[in-house]
């Protein structure tokens, strides 16, 4: 059996991509499985390491307002329409999958065109564009999120990857906060603003810096590609308090084990893993788009899993102030995980997987 798995640019759309093709080989070890990504992506890094084959099409952006770049989509669809039945010729699946996104709208095309199978799996509690579309021919469509408003959808969670699924976080602190340069022993609090950054969290938690280490509070900060953690010293002065930077985390399973809080955006994967590893965390849901990340945490947020805070509030004067005594309240910060670890489902990859065999059978 052949799938094509159609999804990239973020970690939202590659992430739970790669979770699926994971358990697609655990279900079933004969299965070829290519990726369908653009040449601007994260995937162009995440999936070759990963050991997935990738086919890489023109990017098709839907521009939010009116003007010149809207004039120009149905042509650049058309290209990237091409492209992808260029591919399905090379690749001969027997099922698309879609994840949404700028891939996704000529993959769900191309596979109508030849009456392909069509799976889609939206990430978020609001839908997009894309997927809105696939929706109304896929054969199978999966949300993440219960109450999701797309045709016919099937709740199955987010898939992840089972190294976060089943992850012991107690097991793993001392693990975690050695691989990341950090005290074994003091509250710890990890930033991300997932695999873009969030510039403005960057600036707040950073320029907190000094507050969270007279209170004994250590911090892993993810900044991202766009950055902004500055000043953001190993160590604030007049301290012994690690205050790590790093880009990007490729093990985000010793991340999550060695924090005790998470400051973060509401994206759907972000959501998903902190609550399924019962980590506690602050949502500060992104200001722009369809308002999805609000609707994401909600969940969490109202099973006492999370706070939700918006973007304009977080400042620096707004960490130093909020974030030290909750990451110290070591029993309020267990109420939070054990509530938030009991709303996940664990095994969205494997349900997810089990659907797409299905659909690719007939």
């Amino acid at each position: 059996m052949r799938v094509l798995l159609a999804g990239g640019g973020t970690a939202g759309h590659t992430s739970p991509l790669l979770a699926t093709a994971d358990a697609l080989r655990r279900l079933d070890p004969d299965v070829e499985i290519t990726c369908l990504g653009t040449p601007r992506g994260l995937e162009n890094k995440v999936v070759p390491e990963a050991g997935y084959p990738l086919e890489l099409v023109p990017p098709v952006p839907l521009p939010r307002r009116p003007g010149v770049d809207l004039l120009k989509v149905p042509t650049r669809l058309r290209v990237a329409v091409r492209a992808t039945h260029a591919v399905l010729d090379r690749v001969q699946p027997d099922v698309v999958v879609g994840y949404g996104g700028y891939v996704s709208v000529p993959a769900y095309l191309a596979a109508r065109k030849r009456r392909l199978p069509l799976v889609v799996h939206e990430q978020n509690a609001v839908p997009g564009v894309a997927n809105k579309l696939g929706a109304r021919f896929a054969q199978r469509v999966a949300v993440s999120f219960p109450e999701t408003p797309l045709r016919h959808a099937e709740y199955v969670g987010l898939p992840i990857r089972p190294m976060i699924s089943g992850l012991d976080r107690a097991a793993l602190r001392a693990e975690g906060r050695a691989f990341f340069g950090l005290d074994p022993d003091r509250p710890t609090l990890l930033v991300t603003g997932g695999s873009q950054g969030a510039r403005r969290l960057n600036q707040a938690v950073s320029g907190a810096a000094g507050a969270l280490a007279r209170a004994g509070v250590q911090v892993l900060h993810a900044q991202g590609k766009h950055g902004g953690a500055d000043p953001a010293p190993s160590r604030p002065a007049g301290t012994d308090v690690p205050y790590v930077v790093v880009e990007y985390i490729d093990r985000m399973d010793l991340a999550y084990a060695a924090a005790d809080l998470v400051v973060c955006r509401a994206g759907a994967n972000s959501v998903t893993e902190a609550a399924a590893v019962g980590l506690p965390a602050v949502f500060v849901p992104l200001p722009i788009g369809n308002g999805e990340q609000v609707r994401n945490a909600a969940p969490v947020v109202e099973a006492g899993g999370a706070l939700l805070v918006e973007d304009a509030a977080v400042t620096s004067d707004w960490v130093a102030a909020t974030v030290p005594p909750l990451a110290a309240d070591a029993t309020r910060l267990a109420t939070m995980g054990a509530a938030a670890a009991a709303l996940i489902p664990r095994d969205a990859d494997e349900k997810l997987a089990r659907i797409v065999l299905e659909a690719a059978a007939g």
